[in-house]
């Protein structure tokens, strides 16, 4: 196999440059890219879907480390350097044009396999809520290695209690181990962000029984949405949810961030066992 042009050069050649408005940012670091790509584990023929890949920098950590690559970009402006890429590594790399939220990522990798990937900010919250919430578990994906800020990274794997506990914790631990694997500086960036940045590893685990995750959902939003409120009022609008506290001896006084993930868990079951309301 050929070796390839420094990233620098084809992003020159090419006269890419990072778009703000599609919440880019480059890597040009081949060591710091390759370490992303271990934290899944072995990639050798595993599958793996990149979303965002811009020039490249992190598909060519994949693809040297044996990965076959499904890439999705919206930025046709790159298309042409990761073209380049799929010459450079034959039937290991093929490219989606297309908006992340909108192309069906299973059917894309073909079946099971992992996600890697430095998400765009403004669209990588939605994504992980779309991959954390389908109602198949165990899911399609075998894990999870996404670049965040270094916030939304800490309100993954928050506990009860903190500042950055919340939806979004809840969300990504009821039925999922989520860590952060490393941090990385603003300044690895081209142009540097101005914040921090975290790489989150999450492994799918399995499901708490008689759980919906449409139930935990309506609970997390509602507990959450007015997290300074008491849960008498948050969960005001949650039909039962009173009832199911008082079942479960959970205080109504309390405020949604002192909830743990199983207290959460315990009561969308309970609410789930609750008969529907006759007609």
């Amino acid at each position: 196999m050929s070796s390839l042009p420094p990233l620098r050069e084809v992003i020159a050649r090419h006269g890419l440059s990072a778009s703000k408005a599609l919440g880019q940012n480059f890597l040009f670091d081949e060591q710091l890219l390759d370490r992303i790509a271990r934290v899944p584990g072995p990639l050798a023929g595993e599958r793996v879907l990149e979303v965002g890949p811009g020039p490249g920098g992190l598909t060519r950590a994949l693809l040297r480390a044996g990965a076959e690559v499904v890439a999705v970009e919206r930025d046709a402006r790159c298309l042409p350097a990761l073209t380049e890429l799929a010459d450079w590594a034959p039937g290991r790399l093929r490219v989606i044009e297309g908006d992340a939220l909108k192309v069906d990522a299973e059917r894309a990798l073909g079946g099971s396999g992992h996600i890697v990937a430095n998400l765009p900010y403004n669209v990588g919250t939605a994504l992980l809520v779309g991959w954390l919430t389908g109602e198949a578990w165990p899911p399609w994906w075998t894990s999870l290695t996404l670049m965040f800020q270094k916030e939304v990274a800490e309100r993954i794997v928050a506990a009860p209690g903190s500042e950055a506990y919340g939806r979004l914790a809840v969300l990504a631990q009821w039925r999922s181990s989520a860590r952060i694997a490393m941090n990385v500086h603003r300044s690895a960036f081209t142009p540097p962000p101005k914040v921090m940045s975290a790489v989150v590893h999450i492994v799918p685990a399995e499901a708490p029984a008689g759980v919906r995750v449409a139930t935990l959902e309506r609970l997390t939003a509602a507990a959450f949405g007015q997290r300074r409120k008491m849960l008498r009022q948050s969960l005001k609008g949650v039909p039962d949810a009173a009832e199911a506290m008082a079942r479960l001896g959970i205080d109504a006084t309390r405020r949604a961030e002192t909830v743990s993930v199983d207290e959460f868990v315990a009561l969308a079951r309970v609410l789930d066992s609750a008969p529907s309301p006759r007609p």
